[in-house]
């Protein structure tokens, strides 16, 4: 079963913190707040996110792109010009991360979702 997870929306609560971040990066005990919400699905078994995204979307995309590399030991040496990326991950996620507008509202997220868990029963959930 797939999670879907709102991470579009501005945060404006959060203004301090979310200025130069979408609210789902914003860190808690240096990993982000969307990060804490898929282990706890995951603790459950369920490991297949759509993320419907908004506001600083890029933020997000990069981190999953780089997620890799953002939780691993690395070893780099300059002179050769080589990477060796010591991982050290626990999470199986998969991650399907849609650009959903930056001022939908929540039944225009999941409508643009729609291709992504047609058919299928889902969880949601804000991020």
């Amino acid at each position: 079963m797939k999670v879907v997870i709102l991470a579009g929306g501005l945060g404006t609560r959060l203004m301090e913190e979310t200025e130069a971040r979408p609210k789902p990066m914003v860190e808690i005990g240096g990993k982000p707040i969307l990060w804490h919400i898929m282990k706890i699905y995951e603790a459950y078994g369920y490991n297949d996110f759509v993320l419907c995204l908004g506001y600083k979307a890029q933020s997000i995309k990069e981190y999953f792109l780089n997620y890799y590399l953002y939780n691993s030991d690395v070893s780099i040496d300059v002179g050769k010009n080589a990477v060796d990326v010591h991982f050290s991950n626990s999470e199986s996620f998969k991650v399907t991360l849609i650009d959903t507008g930056l001022t939908t509202n929540t039944a225009g997220r999941i409508k643009k979702i729609k291709k992504y868990v047609d058919g299928e029963t889902f969880m949601l959930t804000y991020g």
